[in-house]
């Protein structure tokens, strides 16, 4: 059997305000069928707005698009909400379920660790949910390491779910 690869024509770029509507279909099915995010209620189009309007260059939003249509999502999100934390983001990886399991979020990941290396960052963080065995791989082979974990901290389907935590050192950012 042939290694599973992305798309020929894949690209990765930085998402626009028209790249909303796919990126909410993409989440909005993690919401009614997953558990990558414990959100229980889709996210009205507003909202998705309002989201990506707090994504600047500082925390920045990207795709993967095939065919001219968003197959995967990442972005950077500032961590915590406090000055403290100004060289951390939390990164996200979402992709659309016919094209998982092709290549296709390390890709995405790889374009989030550059484009934290390139804020300045010092470290990036995740919360995955801890059965989610393909993300913490994929995170470990990209240099992440546990840093903790939640036990039984969300719960969806009726279920108790835990999440652990992983982080990347960035090379060291020159402080001001």
């Amino acid at each position: 059997m042939p290694p599973a690869v992305p798309p020929a024509d894949l690209l990765i770029r930085r998402a626009t305000e028209g790249d909303l509507g796919a990126i909410n279909a993409i989440y909005n099915r993690e919401v009614r069928e997953g558990v990558a995010t414990w959100e229980l209620d889709e996210w009205p189009a507003e909202r998705r707005l309002e989201w990506f309007r707090e994504h600047d260059d500082a925390s920045p939003v990207f795709v993967a698009e095939s065919g001219g249509a968003v197959i995967g999502f990442t972005y950077l999100s500032t961590y915590r909400g406090r000055r403290g934390y100004q060289y951390t983001r939390e990164n996200t990886i979402m992709v659309d379920t016919p094209y998982q399991r092709l290549g296709i979020g390390r890709l995405l990941l790889g374009r989030a660790i550059e484009a934290g290396r390139a804020l300045g960052m010092r470290s990036i963080v995740a919360w995955i949910t801890s059965s989610n065995t393909g993300s913490v791989e994929l995170h470990r082979a990209f240099g992440y390491t546990v840093a903790g974990e939640e036990v039984e901290t969300g719960r969806k389907f009726g279920e108790w779910h835990s999440a652990v935590e992983m982080q990347l050192l960035l090379d060291r950012p020159a402080v001001p």
